[in-house]
């Protein structure tokens, strides 16, 4: 594929972890996935040597500096999408142009994806706050029903509540 049929980018991957090795191969495996989606040729890479964090010298980052050549801007938007780089910039052409459809597939995609991903929040949102009402029952003996009917009076006290119910 030339540039001049396609589009060419630069993408910026970026990632925490340990052990320092693990991320730089866990890079190169993404680009050699890079290499297989269709529409995609991955023109050169550059893998940076992992680095401590400087607040936390458990975990290492690294970087990877990948250049593309895709067919087109859906393509392009496919694989930020997949591969959530850090930065992507259009290298070529500089201008391009999109068909009202072209535009409607991205921002439905765009749209799925942040859909999604609310959904996921909510979910963890309740789990974390069922856990931490469990972790309050576990502590204190008292029921989740009991802390979610009456959380200040439980939180202040420990105990059960003397009111009765009706």
């Amino acid at each position: 594929m030339s540039t001049s049929e396609g589009i060419k980018a630069m993408m910026i991957l970026d990632i925490i972890g340990k052990p320092a090795q693990h991320l730089v191969d866990t890079l190169e495996k993404m680009i050699e996935e890079m290499k297989t989606e269709k529409g995609v040729k991955v023109v050169s890479k550059n893998i940076r040597e992992p680095v401590t964090i400087k607040d936390n010298k458990e975990f290492f980052t690294t970087f990877a500096e990948v250049e593309l050549e895709v067919e087109d801007i859906m393509t392009l938007s496919g694989m930020m999408f997949k591969y959530m780089p850090a930065h992507i910039e259009v290298i070529s052409p500089e201008k391009i142009n999109l068909a009202n459809t072209g535009w409607s597939d991205i921002l439905s995609e765009l749209v799925r994806r942040l859909h999604s991903y609310d959904e996921m929040t909510r979910i963890v949102q309740m789990e974390n706050a069922r856990l931490v009402a469990e972790l309050q029952k576990a502590r204190t003996g008292i029921s989740v029903k009991e802390i979610s009917e009456n959380p200040e009076e439980k939180k202040n006290t420990g105990k059960k509540s003397s009111k009765k119910k009706k």
